[in-house]
């Protein structure tokens, strides 16, 4: 399991790849595998939409990189994806009966079908009760999300990592962060969730901004915060696509070397199924 590979004395490394939204398209997420595999990283996660809407696909992506790709899955699981146990059961025993064995367990954001009763009302309120059951059923390795500047409904940084030891509590074996781009706001949510009594390991998220769109995506969906010194970068090859991306990938090339440089334990790359930004991290 993905929990093992801590244990080697070296940073890992692992990609989020998500499920092509037409069905018509998701062929083409498996050839991106076949690359991505020549990278050989730790483990690589599929998302999961919020809603199930992608629940078949997830599970088919998550076998063959399993299956075929030789290499460890991480799926995603939702709150408001589950109507009930017996869904939940169905599904953690689908992926353990095919050498599916790592879980990331998150509360997810609403769907735009599911009405605010609807979401108010959902089986599983939080990540830290999914946890719960997923490991009552099953031997998962199971990974939880954190936020280094702090989740946005959170109302300080100390009610957060509050929040985030009960998760860990429940069973999580390792954290993914959501991305980030301030180092500084990484160390600082390190020191106090160690301060606090989070023993468990930390991969620090990372996505590369390759195009100016990027930005006001990133920042509405998240809240992260652009530094000053990346918003100067962007800003000076605005008219220049191509710079624009070099100018992200060294970024992201240099946020990693200091990451490293100060004992992070893994690196998860968001690589929104480019290979091309992948592989230039990687190397």
């Amino acid at each position: 399991m993905i929990r093992d590979h801590f244990h080697r004395n070296r940073p890992i490394y692992s990609i989020e790849v998500f499920p092509p939204k037409k069905d018509t398209d998701v062929s083409v997420i498996y050839d991106t595998l076949d690359e991505f595999k020549t990278l050989h990283p730790d483990f690589i996660s599929v998302t999961y939409g919020a809603g199930g809407n992608t629940v078949e696909n997830t599970f088919a992506i998550a076998s063959y990189i399993q299956n075929q790709c030789g290499i460890e899955a991480l799926t995603h699981l939702t709150c408001a994806s589950i109507p009930d146990k017996l869904f939940l059961t169905n599904f953690l025993t689908n992926l353990y009966r095919n050498g599916i064995h790592n879980l990331l367990a998150l509360r997810g954001d609403q769907p735009v079908w599911m009405s605010d009763e609807q979401f108010a009302s959902r089986y599983y309120n939080h990540a830290s009760d999914l946890i719960a059951d997923v490991k009552e059923t099953y031997n998962f390795g199971v990974a939880g999300a954190c936020y280094p500047e702090v989740h946005q409904e959170a109302a300080s940084l100390a009610e957060d990592v509050a929040n985030l030891k009960i998760k860990v509590e429940q069973g999580v074996d390792f954290l993914i962060t959501q991305m980030f781009y301030d180092n500084d706001a990484f160390f600082r949510f390190m020191e106090e969730i160690r301060r606090t009594g989070i023993e468990v390991p930390v991969l620090a998220g990372l996505m590369p901004i390759t195009s100016a769109s990027q930005v006001d995506n990133i920042v509405g969906l998240s809240g992260t915060t652009i530094p000053e010194e990346l918003t100067r970068m962007l800003d000076a090859y605005k008219d220049n696509p191509a710079d624009v991306k070099k100018a992200g990938l060294e970024y992201t090339r240099k946020q990693m070397e200091d990451l490293l440089k100060h004992g992070v334990e893994g690196i998860h790359l968001y690589s929104m199924n480019k290979v091309e930004t992948a592989k230039a991290i990687y190397e």
